[in-house]
């Protein structure tokens, strides 16, 4: 009975540190530094803004030098419009909750490539002027490079770029690029 009790601990403990190394789950938070790109009358100037992203991250170990990593997270991005010089900016914000799958393809034990698909779901639209014509669903690709400091702590940076329309009024797409660090348990 001893015996059948040791190896069914052995089993668990063995079970327990060969999932640990196959799956880390972690937080992220960053800035974004967003724009929309499309087609603009030339009366229209458009520039980016700064905002953030936060939300959670997983990585799962299929190979040596290869990982996925899905996250889920809360992301604003955006632009500002001055329709003529005489006028104020116009600020356009959309918050997305985004489900990028990244592929990471480890260059060393420090460096990996990022590269994947993401889907965003709008869930808040914020503008300075009294219209709310946001799709509510984006799909985009993502590329960027990650770099581990320690076993729990890494940076990221990222460019995505929309690939379907963001706005039901516009030939509007959201293009960011993101600035992360991260904490994996």
């Amino acid at each position: 009975m001893k015996k059948i009790l040791l190896a069914a601990f052995m089993f668990i403990a063995t079970s327990a540190a060969v999932q640990a190394q196959l799956l880390k789950i972690g937080v992220k938070a960053g800035v974004n530094f967003a724009s929309q790109t499309g087609d603009f009358p030339d009366q229209i100037n458009k520039d980016g803004i700064t905002s953030y992203h936060a939300g959670l991250v997983a990585e799962v170990k299929l190979l040596d030098k290869f990982s996925i990593q899905p996250e889920l997270l809360y992301s604003t991005v955006g632009a500002s419009y001055k329709f003529s010089e005489v006028s104020e900016d116009v600020k356009n914000e959309l918050g997305y909750i985004s489900i990028p799958v990244m592929a990471k393809f480890y260059l060393n034990n420090t460096f990996s490539l990022e590269v994947g698909p993401q889907a965003s779901f709008l869930v808040s639209e914020r503008n300075d002027f009294d219209v709310k014509n946001g799709e509510t669903f984006e799909f985009g690709l993502n590329a960027g490079l990650g770099v581990k400091l320690t076993e729990s702590i890494f940076l990221q940076g990222r460019y995505g770029l929309g690939l379907t329309e963001a706005s039901k009024n516009a030939d509007i797409k959201n293009s960011v690029f993101q600035i992360s660090a991260g904490f994996m348990f």
